[in-house]
């Protein structure tokens, strides 16, 4: 069982072109607390997870998601904690998109599919904050 907080607001899922620099104000966003932010380059892409209303100029973007965190620091060596949260949602037929940090997972599901993603975890043991 894991304990899960889900994070205030809506999210937007962006795709930026490669090579694209880091949007104005998101690092001053980020370190001022202004919700989770989590930026990655790749050489095909940049992919931002951002607030709804932080959304870059340019960007393809797909909204609105909610964001549940799983309460941490969780520990590298552990494993499973991912399959723990994302097979309730796959039996559910919710669609997500995870990442992760050094201290936490993170899993964004539709808005419109919350209620459903809520049921599915709670009823896999899993105790949601709202």
């Amino acid at each position: 069982m894991l304990d899960l907080a889900l994070v205030p607001g809506d999210y937007a899922i962006c795709r930026l072109p490669a090579g694209s620099a880091v949007p104005a104000g998101f690092a001053e966003a980020a370190m001022a607390g202004d919700g989770v932010i989590s930026v990655t380059w790749t050489p095909e892409e940049v992919s931002i997870l951002c607030p709804a209303e932080r959304v870059p100029p340019g960007a393809t973007v797909e909204t609105p998601w909610r964001c549940l965190r799983v309460a941490g620091p969780v520990q590298l060596a552990l494993t499973g904690i991912l399959a723990s949260i994302v097979s309730p949602l796959a039996d559910a037929r919710v669609n997500i998109f995870a990442f992760s940090t050094y201290d936490t997972d993170y899993l964004l599901v539709p808005a419109v599919r919350l209620a459903e993603a809520l049921a599915a975890l709670s009823a896999a043991g899993h105790r949601v904050t709202t």
